[in-house]
């Protein structure tokens, strides 16, 4: 029994260290998980973030400002568009739904009202989506914002 468990811990060893070998000569990387390029894993959340829906008129900026604790605090305008958190989730309704905040590409979550804080600066992006969680645009340009914060 104890040459098969040692057996099986050397290919283990060898066989994680020969992919991590392999990944790394591929260029493969763990770095963070960006949800803007692919849909969620349950059925619920089924719709391809790629996916649009057309709002003309619909509009975002964002505001930054240094909180006193560390990180930003960002301020969302939007015109056109009406933050609709009761609805995350179900049927697009011109006009509402939420955002999505990105950190450096990657998610940070979603938002429901026109504050949030970051915990840190980078290349923030802030995109508005409908109620399904599909991209707004607004005469086929994305209905986001974005700025680099130090």
């Amino acid at each position: 029994m104890g040459r098969p468990l040692l057996m099986l811990l050397i290919g283990l060893f060898f066989g994680t260290g020969l992919g991590i070998v392999f990944a790394a000569g591929q260029g493969l990387t763990l770095d963070g998980h960006d949800h803007s390029t692919h849909a969620h894993g349950d059925a619920a959340h089924a719709v391809m973030h790629e996916a649009t829906v057309d709002v003309p008129g619909a509009t975002v900026s964002v505001e930054a400002t240094p909180d006193s604790v560390g990180g930003y605090n960002l301020h969302l305008v939007t015109g056109g568009f009406a933050f609709a958190p009761a609805a995350a989730g179900g049927a697009h309704v011109k006009g509402e739904g939420h955002a999505h905040v990105y950190v450096d590409g990657v998610k940070l979550g979603r938002l429901y009202g026109d504050w949030t804080h970051i915990p840190t600066g980078g290349n923030v992006r802030v995109t508005l989506n409908a109620n399904d969680h599909r991209a707004l645009t607004a005469d086929g340009q994305p209905v986001e914002a974005r700025l680099h914060l130090e």
